[in-house]
């Protein structure tokens, strides 16, 4: 197991503004000319974990030959750009953190949030009332009351608010919060239970849209403020917790008539909406009826997508974004939940389970995907709380018995791309001539060019960094992710 008793303090631009998050392609001036390029590794059979391992100068180089491996970087060509990069603040995390050390709690949320001497999360999901990340089920209302006066978030003041209060102070009094329902109340669906999938019933879509206003309204009188929300976690999942189906006309619907409507009616007009919130593979279906009726498109700020159609045997479906990206060039994609499992703490080592971060962050960037969200940013030495046994892993696991955290590599691997790609960054090219290496690179607000080099292979690989004629030389070591900044 990895313990870090004290985190690296490494230098990183941080934006204070929400950028544009428009896919649109363009242009832009950048001159590498007088440029260090400063490499931070994290590689396996190593002891480099996000850490600085050389300062190298670009030279001039024209043509590569095709035995000459390169990473070609564009900076003149952007794409995308950046929302934010985090994970989910569930009661699972809220309730494990709270039984860490007072210096432990300091320590995790320096190693996530904070800009300079952790890995910069900007970004944060949770979960209106209960989830499988739940110790229970539980609802904000009282049995059968439509009319939602009972409502009250008193569940989530022990653990969960002043959990995502700490957090945002530690990312600077900042941190852009969304918030996704995994079920409504039992009462309301069909099948009478918030677990097992059923859907629900019509007689209670307005009750229900007025759920999420009155979420978000009592969020933010505790202090909370949610910049937007997805309209259902997995609508096409029946789970054994709490799950809701509907297909993507009944989703349109909803949202046309319901929830965009009270959403504006109420005066939060201004959240943003995001659609799906499942997997890569039904992807466009979903997308194409949700964003070619106008009156769900106007509602809708993007479409929100996992990663767990892999986890039957598939390969990722990295297309399905590219279409969507480039059929509705006016909305966002979002990666808004991913995690690996199940949970078996004897494998808390294996290096696999960073390079599946590495290798389907740096695909979603690079098919127009503005941000990323993890999902547990802390669960226990079970994997869990999680009332159903669905257990799982976490970039950082806490150990309540001794009080020490565990850092998988996930984190590092995660921390390779969150720390050095900032808010408002914009994508540029980047193109390897090798398949073992997978890359992509964006540009900072402050102009700083951040480009990410991931080594799938169990081999050492030279290549050189090219850019406009200029070139430097590395050796990608096996099974590693490295971050060029310059």
């Amino acid at each position: 197991m990895i313990l870090v008793g004290s985190l690296f303090a490494l230098a990183c631009n941080e934006s204070t503004t929400h950028p544009s998050t428009q896919p649109a392609t363009g242009t832009t001036s950048f001159s590498a000319d007088g440029r260090n390029v400063i490499v931070y590794t994290t590689a396996g059979s190593t002891t480099y974990r996000l850490q600085p391992t050389d300062t190298l100068k670009l030279a001039d180089f024209g043509q590569p030959l095709e035995t000459q491996p390169c990473v070609f970087v564009d900076p003149a060509r952007t794409f995308q750009a950046v929302l934010g990069f985090g994970g989910a603040l569930t009661d699972a995390s809220a309730e494990t953190f709270a039984k860490l050390p007072k210096d432990k709690q300091e320590e995790f949320l320096r190693a996530y949030f904070d800009p300079q001497r952790g890995i910069g999360y900007t970004l944060a999901r949770t979960n209106i009332h209960s989830c499988d990340f739940s110790s229970g089920s539980y609802t904000y209302v009282k049995e059968g009351d439509s009319s939602l006066a009972s409502f009250n978030v008193e569940h989530d003041r022990q653990y969960r608010i002043p959990f995502i209060k700490q957090a945002t102070a530690a990312a600077g009094g900042k941190l852009t919060l969304f918030a996704s329902p995994w079920s409504p109340p039992a009462w309301m669906k069909d099948n009478n239970e918030m677990l097992y999938g059923g859907k629900l019933k019509p007689a209670y879509y307005q009750a229900w849209a007025n759920y999420y206003a009155k979420f978000i309204r009592a969020y933010e009188k505790e202090g909370v403020p949610v910049w937007g929300l997805t309209i259902q976690n997995e609508p096409m999942a029946r789970q054994i917790w709490e799950s809701c189906i509907y297909t993507a006309e009944e989703e349109r619907d909803f949202l046309k008539n319901y929830l965009g409507p009270t959403l504006e009616k109420e005066g939060l007009g201004e959240k943003k909406i995001i659609a799906w919130d499942h997997n890569r593979d039904l992807l466009y279906q979903r997308a194409s009826t949700l964003l070619s009726d106008p009156a769900a498109a106007k509602y809708a700020w993007g479409i929100g997508f996992h990663w767990y159609e892999t986890w039957t045997g598939g390969q990722p479906q990295f297309d399905n974004l590219r279409l969507v990206y480039e059929s509705f060039p006016g909305k966002n994609l979002l990666f808004t939940e991913g995690c690996n499992g199940p949970f078996n703490m004897g494998q808390v080592n294996d290096w696999k389970w960073g390079e599946i971060y590495g290798r389907n962050m740096i695909n979603d960037l690079n098919n127009g995907t503005v941000g990323w969200t993890d999902w547990n940013v802390l669960l226990d030495e079970t994997g869990g709380p999680n009332h159903v046994k669905n257990f799982c892993f976490a970039p950082i696991h806490a150990d309540t018995k001794s009080g020490q955290l565990i850092y998988m590599n996930a984190y590092y691997y995660i921390g390779h791309i969150s720390k050095f790609i900032r808010p408002g960054a914009k994508r540029v090219v980047s193109s390897s001539s090798r398949s073992q290496l997978l890359t992509t690179a964006f540009l900072n607000p402050d102009g700083k060019l951040a480009v990410v080099v991931m080594n799938q292979s169990g081999e050492k690989i030279p290549y050189r960094l090219w850019i406009g004629g200029k070139a430097a030389e590395l050796t990608s070591l096996p099974h590693s992710i490295v971050t060029l900044t310059l």
